[in-house]
């Protein structure tokens, strides 16, 4: 998928359509975390499509949700979600920069190879 520490390092243009590439599957990854946390709460809780994503939305970002629970099942999912939604942010963010910090990687491997180039 990327390329090898012995092959030159991509061009700007190119670079920049992988990290638009990254940054799609970024919003998709966050748009199916966002549906599932909406759907737990519009089918556990009955909430309506609107609150249901205002408490979805703020769990995925951290903030805790909104509306309370009133049923053993809408909680659980809660407590569920609240951990999934965790590991979705971290994973996601590692999707967004792994492009960036692999371009970073890569030219300082190309650097350190020219300087040992130059020692000999």
């Amino acid at each position: 998928m990327y390329e090898h520490h012995q092959e030159p390092l991509l061009s700007r243009v190119e670079f920049v359509w992988r990290m638009v590439w990254h940054a799609f599957i970024f919003l998709g990854m966050v748009a199916a975390a966002l549906f599932m946390g909406a759907a737990g709460y519009h089918w556990l809780e009955d909430i309506p499509w609107v609150d249901a994503v205002l408490n979805a939305s703020m769990i995925l970002g951290g903030m805790g949700p909104v509306d309370v629970l009133r049923t053993e099942a809408g909680k659980l999912f809660a407590s569920g979600y609240a951990l999934f939604s965790g590991l979705i942010f971290v994973a996601a963010m590692g999707v967004l920069f792994l492009p960036l910090v692999h371009r970073l990687l890569h030219k300082f491997h190309i650097e350190d190879e020219d300087e040992k180039a130059g020692d000999d």
